[in-house]
């Protein structure tokens, strides 16, 4: 795998928007693209996110390049970073800096250094590179630690030691880069893994970041493979006693996803948690998701079973409609991974779903219905009528409701 100093150049400048950014760097610091940017740009992927990194005030330079591509900058004050947005155009950008733990598993201190000292600081050799973006130095590949050599091993390796004790968040990073890319930890560095999750380096970490980087690992399209890796590790257990990753459920439930409209992280995050989702309950609280998403997941991984169970049995449309109306698309990925009858759940979602009444609740009032539950009561028997065929107009629904409703 070689890619020549001028052909990589060349596929800086072929990248959305650089056309306008690399004019506007003119006069800053040197500006590097660095991180995943590089390694995607060096595998030929489509889509590179643009991760920039300056030696000197990130914020001054984003502030520069918004008026000069006349966008808007906006600070994160927490690591000196900023996101510049301009018309289509929309990157990151940070001071080149090094890092510090106070303890295992807590944020790390910044300040600045040197581009060599924050490439150091980064998780994997193959997001170790960087290329530069001004001057004479545009496409100039950067690479200390042989990421280069590894993207063309196929290799996910950290660079020192303590990285998993430093930052335990990596772990799930790992796993979610050789499922990605198909790659596969160095020896050495599953070593250190296997090590730093037999040492209780996953605790040390809070809950919302295990979140973050779990449901990006369950987002990948082959989230299986990391899952099953997570379980080979013993990762799964690291994280909750409880935990027992199951990764052929995962996968299908994930799969499941796209043909029920379900989230595929949510998918995966119930499937993940069904064989004992009463006692993953709270650990799922820590995990800092939404609370619309935590409904979902648990709500999935308690009922997607049972609807197994009752979808196996014979009943008419409206009984389809009462057993999943109320369920989110994550319960229904999860039950088709667990064998519940397709066509059931996709005539479901496809059709059943989708069928509304013609009447409402004041037509009943106007026709005398006084005001009260057996409103409801009218609505609901003429819905279930629809469903089941025996009733289809505004007419017959209006008299199957009154008739209900008196």
């Amino acid at each position: 795998m070689t890619v020549a100093h001028r052909d990589l150049r060349e596929r800086i400048r072929r990248l959305p928007g650089m056309h306008a950014l690399l004019p506007a760097l003119e006069g800053l610091p040197p500006t590097y693209l660095v991180g995943g940017a590089v390694r995607d740009l060096l595998r030929g992927a489509n889509g590179v996110d643009l991760d920039l990194a300056v030696e000197g005030s990130a914020r001054s330079a984003a502030r520069t390049l918004a008026d000069r591509l006349g966008g808007q900058a906006r600070d994160h004050d927490r690591f000196g970073t900023a996101t510049v947005k301009a018309d289509s155009l929309s990157f990151d950008l940070a001071g080149t800096r090094r890092e510090t733990y106070e303890r295992p598993g807590a944020l790390p201190t910044v300040e600045p250094a040197s581009l060599s000292e924050d490439l150091g600081r980064r998780d994997f050799a193959i997001n170790a590179m960087a290329v530069g973006l001004t001057g004479d130095d545009l496409g100039h590949l950067y690479d200390p630690h042989g990421g280069f050599d590894d993207l063309g091993a196929g290799i996910v390796r950290v660079l020192h030691d303590r990285s998993f004790i430093d930052d335990p968040t990596r772990l799930l990073r790992a796993l979610r880069y050789e499922a990605r890319l198909g790659f596969v930890m160095d020896p050495d560095t599953e070593k250190r893994a296997r090590r730093a999750v037999a040492g209780g380096a996953p605790g040390t970490v809070s809950g919302a970041r295990i979140g973050d980087e779990l449901l990006d690992l369950l987002a990948e399209e082959n989230a299986a493979a990391g899952v099953r890796r997570m379980h080979e590790l013993g990762l799964d257990r690291a994280l909750h006693e409880a935990l027992e990753a199951d990764a052929e459920l995962v996968g299908s439930a994930t799969l499941m996803a796209g043909e029920v409209g379900a989230d595929r992280a949510l998918a995966g995050l119930a499937a993940l948690v069904s064989a004992d989702a009463l006692a993953l309950a709270r650990w799922l609280d820590g995990l800092g998701l939404p609370a619309g998403q935590r409904e979902a997941v648990i709500k999935a991984a308690s009922s997607a079973a049972l609807l197994v169970r009752e979808l196996r049995l014979e009943a008419p449309p409206s009984r389809l409609y009462d057993l999943l109306s109320g369920e989110p698309p994550e319960s229904l990925a999860l039950a088709l991974a667990l064998g519940a009858p397709a066509e059931l759940i996709l005539r479901w979602v496809r059709d059943l779903s989708r069928i509304r009444l013609e009447i409402a609740g004041q037509d009943l009032l106007e026709a005398g219905v006084e005001e009260g539950p057996a409103v409801g009561r009218g609505l609901a028997e003429a819905l279930r009528r629809k469903l089941d065929g025996e009733v289809a107009g505004r007419d017959e629904e209006l008299r199957a409701a009154l008739e209900a409703a008196r």
